[in-house]
């Protein structure tokens, strides 16, 4: 079995490494779904554009979804709908549309090869829940149509795909125009300087007149306090290979998830299966989750061939973070907050933040505010599942799940491999000092408190955080 995505298996594109101060119109900061799609959309307007990641092109959260393109997202019109305004409910439902007509079109005018697919989609629940027919009223009200199969309700019109290729093709669509790419290239500090902004790490700064914030989570704690609008749910997912694949996907509206979708490539047929969901604060013991998620899929007489684990950011209304940072400045913009639904609100924000930069109207901006009211009745929620884990597990170092190959002294953090060598790390996580777990299936550290990964020699592999936690002798 292969502890990684699938979407990463035969992916060895790669970008340079930022070496010199650079001055540009844009800066793009995050290579994922988000940042290349900005990018391509604004790649032939005379602007001088670039997109740097700590990562990989296409390797951070983008790589570890399961690549539905669907607007049928839980029961997502009923909670807007009940929490705003029927009028909101819709407006969330014609901008989902709008990205799936975004994608399409940039796939057929491309002719990207990406393995897209129509497949129904559905969504169920493990027990009878009256939202999912509410659901179906209201689609059916915005002028969908939906049909009822059991308990569960269906809509056709809906995808699937591969989405590093799809990340990647476009990434080669906009180099060809011009935009820069740069690899392994942290941003850890931004400064006003005039009408411009300076921003880069310790060996290398750009300049630039506008910035786009298109990391999964904002590394930054002000001005946006990103820690008090939302909270991180963890999934484990993995891909086996099936006789046949199916032309449908499905995800149940109640907890813990499940998520189920098919994917084929040249040789192989897979299903692609999600469960085990919670949120990130609760629990730590992810092998317990791998194990519970490998036996449901030995249950059903396969064996995974992959597995991963993904962080999504949850938004307390339900609606992405995606527009202007700031009242004072029309050059610093954000777009993250995508509730599990990345795929189409990643490619709907790129077209959205190209026509605020643009200065296009877009239908959306005012949907999707990242400026919209703070919701004091989640407060009390947000600084609990903040300081449960920093708190516990600076009390609780030693796990009774950790392997005997791993232990704690002092501030370190140590994991012993089958050849002896000891991986020492900083026992701190860099963006608000959390104490870290050790993930052994996936051999990484992990902040239970924000999401950031760490690799076992203490390279950042998913932020907020932009600094590694290398111990040197």
């Amino acid at each position: 079995m292969k502890r990684k995505s699938i979407w990463l298996e035969n992916i060895n594109e790669q970008e340079p490494i930022l070496k010199t101060d650079i001055v540009c119109d844009v800066l793009i900061v995050g290579a994922g779904m988000t940042g290349v799609s900005t990018a391509y959309h604004l790649r032939n307007q005379g602007l001088c554009i670039v997109v740097v990641d700590k990562n990989k092109v296409g390797h951070g959260v983008s790589a570890r979804t399961t690549g539905k393109i669907t607007y049928l997202q839980d029961t997502v019109y009923y909670n807007l709908k009940k929490k705003y305004s029927l009028e909101t409910a819709k407006k969330y439902l014609e901008s989902q549309l709008e990205a799936i007509h975004i994608i399409k079109n940039i796939i057929n005018e491309n002719d990207i090869d990406c393995d897209l697919e129509v497949a129904a989609s559905y969504i169920f629940a493990n027990k009878k829940n009256e939202k999912i027919m509410e659901e179906k009223k209201l689609l059916e009200e915005f002028g969908i149509s939906v049909q009822t199969v059991g308990d569960a309700i269906r809509v056709d019109d809906t995808y699937v795909f591969h989405p590093v290729k799809y990340i990647l093709s476009l990434k080669e669509i906009c180099k060809k125009a011009g935009v820069q790419f740069y690899e392994q290239t942290d941003i850890n500090f931004m400064k006003k300087e005039n009408d411009s902004y300076i921003c880069g790490n310790e060996l290398v700064s750009i300049k630039a007149k506008k910035i786009v914030f298109a990391c999964h989570y904002p590394y930054f704690l002000f001005p946006f306090l990103m820690p008090l609008k939302c909270t991180l749910e963890r999934s484990y997912l993995s891909a086996s290979k099936v006789e046949k694949s199916e032309s449908y996907s499905a995800i149940s509206v109640d907890k813990p998830v499940i998520s189920v979708r098919y994917h084929g490539d040249h040789k192989n047929q897979y299903m692609i299966y999600l469960s085990e969901t919670h949120p990130l604060y609760q629990q730590y013991d992810a092998k317990k989750h791998f194990d519970c998620l490998e036996q449901s899929i030995q249950r059903m007489g396969l064996r995974p061939k992959y597995m991963w684990s993904n962080h999504d950011i949850m938004t307390f209304d339900g609606l992405p973070f995606i527009g202007r940072l700031e009242k004072s400045s029309e050059n610093l913009y954000l777009a993250t907050g995508y509730n599990t639904w990345g795929m189409t609100n990643s490619n709907l924000a790129g077209k959205i933040v190209s026509d605020m930069i643009l200065n296009i109207y877009n239908p959306y901006e005012a949907l999707f505010s990242p400026l919209r009211s703070l919701q004091l009745e989640t407060l009390p929620k947000t600084i609990y599942g903040g300081m449960k884990p920093m708190i516990e597990n600076k009390v609780w170092k030693n796990k009774k799940w950790d392997p005997d190959n791993v232990y704690f002294e002092g501030d370190l953090a140590i994991y012993v491999d089958k050849w002896g060598k000891e991986h020492i790390v900083h026992n701190r996580c860099p963006h608000m000092k959390c104490s870290l777990l050790f993930n052994s299936v996936e051999k990484t550290w992990d902040c239970p408190c924000h999401g950031s990964r760490f690799d076992l020699d203490g390279h950042v592999i998913v932020g907020p955080s932009n600094y590694n936690i290398t111990y040197y002798h």
